[in-house]
């Protein structure tokens, strides 16, 4: 099965699927992985922060798939935000994941109320690592519209890639809406809500009619809003449904249906990007 692609402003392009390993135990990162590129996943989303790059790297390298048909997120730990440590830990992540260079690397979270709020210089030195062909691209993770805004005005470089937390309990539409006013496309994670919405009647309803699990039709529900999607499992069975969500297609009004169940900030799982400030040890 054929995972379509979303062109990107800086002329690459994205896999619309990929595979998260958020929360995959280090020691069982490579075998995950290597599972997930024998289901046919080929892009991979990683973080410093996961602890998890040299079990990522561990399986690319020993999957005998060409460089140029994966693609490989990372994203920058919030104890690396000041500029000499985002090229220093940045390269620490090339060496980890056994890359001359990565895909796309993003800023894991704005951090407002960290570093004197100067997330701008953090962005300038992402953007560095494109020039130096590190990275070939850049993006951000977690960033609301005025930390947007705020990074594009000041350095005129705009991210290809906004990745927020999107599901349909927690529907984002300002931090997309943001997103896309800029050309920048989203990347939800979180996509099911940590399981919340498996059990919810109007997605149980919808994925009845289409003969597909409630899990296939919410990943179908976000492909077809336009972004981009990786979910995780440590489960060979889950991956691969996961995976099988390119052979139906929902209508507009059951799209709509979905996204009506939005509850607005009392449907967040995870931390709020405006007062998230963990910066591990």
């Amino acid at each position: 099965m054929t995972v379509p692609t979303i062109d990107l402003h800086d002329k690459t392009s994205i896999p619309q699927l990929g595979f998260g390993v958020f929360q995959v135990p280090p020691e069982e990162t490579a075998q995950t992985v290597t599972t997930a590129l024998e289901v046919g996943y080929r892009h991979i989303d990683t973080a410093q922060m996961y602890g998890n790059e040299e079990g990522v790297g561990q399986a690319l390298a020993s999957a005998g798939i060409a460089r140029d048909e994966l693609y490989v997120t990372t994203k920058l730990n919030n104890n690396n935000h000041r500029p000499d440590d985002v090229k220093r830990s940045f390269e620490e992540s090339l060496r980890k994941l056994g890359l001359e260079q990565v895909d796309l690397f993003l800023v894991h979270w704005p951090l407002p109320t960290q570093y004197d709020g100067d997330y701008v210089a953090t962005w300038r030195a992402m953007a560095e690592l494109v020039e130096a062909g590190g990275a070939r691209s850049v993006g951000v993770s977690n960033f609301q519209p005025e930390h947007l805004d705020r990074i594009v005005a000041e350095t005129g470089v705009v991210p290809v890639i906004n990745q927020i937390e999107v599901h349909p309990y927690f529907t984002n539409e300002a931090a997309r809406a943001a997103s896309q006013r800029h050309g920048v496309v989203v990347e939800g994670w979180s996509p099911i809500a940590q399981g919340k919405v498996l059990d919810d009647a109007t997605i149980g309803e919808i994925a009845s009619a289409h003969g597909k699990t409630p899990s296939q039709v919410t990943l179908r529900w976000h492909v077809q809003r336009g972004d981009v999607v990786f979910p995780k499992s440590m489960s060979r069975e889950r991956m691969e449904e996961n995976f099988a969500i390119f052979d139906f297609e929902l209508t507009d009004d059951e799209v709509a249906r979905i996204s009506g169940l939005d509850r607005g900030e009392d449907g967040r799982t995870g931390p709020n990007p405006d007062t998230f400030d963990y910066i591990p040890d």
